[in-house]
């Protein structure tokens, strides 16, 4: 038996707190997600986040830090070779990736990849380019309505994305053609982090409207991670949000696929009633994909104050032997350029009823987590992991 019996750990997709120093090799320079959003918005309602001790953590804006924080809080940089959400989840859980996935913003894909996924598919390919998911709607809905033809596009992040009108271009179509895109992009040259159906509903401009049906298929883990030697050992792995596809179902016991970050965490709040033993691992999307890419840091701002107030709720759940882990797994600054992810240090914060709280030494990877986890419950790390526990530290 563990110190906890359960363990939750929610990553705020996208939700850095600064640049790293090698941050200028990925070309991002002065960043921080967190710290800007506040700046831009002068202030935040976050009593739990700052009860935990996200402030004495990250000073910023107008906010004052906590006196005597509740959690522990350290913060964490990226060992990895990247800053997207497959690399940040899977050094999570003991991988470290030397080689970054590719991607494709300022070309589009190659035309023979796109040759072979017109083939095998049946239909042809319109945009292949770099865009907006909303934007390339606008752009080209019409047409692939009214041709049979598919948006093909990408973005600053390793991704193909397929777009399909559930009229249309049925859901089960839609799936058919990205599980055929990834396997295309298995090869090495083309090897992509992650192909996504982007299913949407309307018939003109204006109308368009992505709906919850995405799916994501991303590349199995390099080799077995903490989930799979938590789910080995017989524990509970249940993840909610992205997780399943991020880890392509490898280590997980039980998915939840959410609508939306509030429905992700309420989603857990409910989890967090039910009895089970082991993890609970939680994504949650919209900071990302709804604010960071698309630069809008009011939305984003928002979108942590809606997350503050269903923490509170789950932190009233919590159970004497509960310890709840936040975090991030990249950053994305809404008000920096660009639209792509930004290379940031994440925050940790750490929470149990009874700890005493406060500052902790920062750590140079995020495996740290996976680790702990597994220190927790008895389990020893997988062959070919990286991190160290730090759960002796968390009192």
């Amino acid at each position: 038996m563990g110190k906890y019996n359960r363990i939750f750990v929610i990553v705020l997709d996208s939700l850095g707190i600064g640049a790293m120093p090698d941050s200028e090799k990925f070309g991002d320079t002065g960043v921080d997600t967190f710290g800007h959003i506040a700046e831009r918005l002068g202030t935040l309602e976050i009593p739990n986040l700052k009860r935990l001790g996200m402030l004495n953590l990250h000073p910023t804006g107008n906010m004052e830090a906590e006196d005597h924080p509740a959690g522990c809080y350290m913060r964490l940089g990226e060992a990895s070779n990247g800053k997207d959400t497959m690399t940040g989840h899977w050094e999570m859980m003991g991988i470290k990736t030397e080689k970054p996935f590719q991607t494709f913003t300022d070309t589009g894909f190659p035309p023979e990849l796109i040759a072979e996924l017109e083939k095998r598919c049946g239909k042809r390919v319109i945009g292949n380019k770099s865009a907006s998911g909303t934007e390339i709607l606008e752009e080209l809905a019409e047409e692939e309505i009214r041709t049979g033809a598919m948006i093909v596009y990408t973005s600053a992040d390793s991704v193909l994305q397929i777009c399909g009108n559930e009229e249309t271009f049925d859901l089960e179509n839609l799936y058919r053609c990205c599980e055929i895109a990834r396997e295309i992009t298995l090869k090495d040259e083309w090897r992509v982090g992650r192909v996504i159906a982007r299913p949407y509903v309307g018939k003109k401009k204006g109308e368009f409207k992505r709906t919850s049906n995405r799916h994501d298929y991303a590349l199995k883990p390099t080799g077995p991670t903490v989930l799979n030697a938590l789910k080995d050992a017989g524990m509970d792995v249940i993840g909610i949000g992205k997780i399943n596809d991020i880890f392509c179902g490898e280590g997980i016991t039980e998915t939840h696929h959410s609508d939306s970050s509030v429905h992700g965490m309420e989603q857990t709040i409910a989890i967090c009633k039910e009895d089970f033993h082991g993890l609970c691992f939680v994504n949650l999307v919209d900071f990302d994909a709804l604010w960071g890419h698309r630069r809008d840091p009011q939305g984003y701002g928002k979108e942590i104050e809606k997350f503050d107030k269903n923490l509170g709720v789950l932190l009233e759940e919590l159970r004497d032997d509960d310890l709840l882990i936040l975090t991030a797994d990249h950053g994305n600054d809404p008000t920096y350029t660009g639209t792509d992810h930004t290379r940031e240090y994440v925050p940790f914060l750490a929470y149990a009823k009874g700890m005493k709280g406060g500052a902790l030494a920062p750590e140079d990877t995020f495996a740290v987590i996976g680790a702990s986890v597994a220190d927790n419950f008895g389990i020893a790390m997988p062959e070919g992991t990286i991190g160290f526990s730090i759960l002796d530290k968390l009192v």
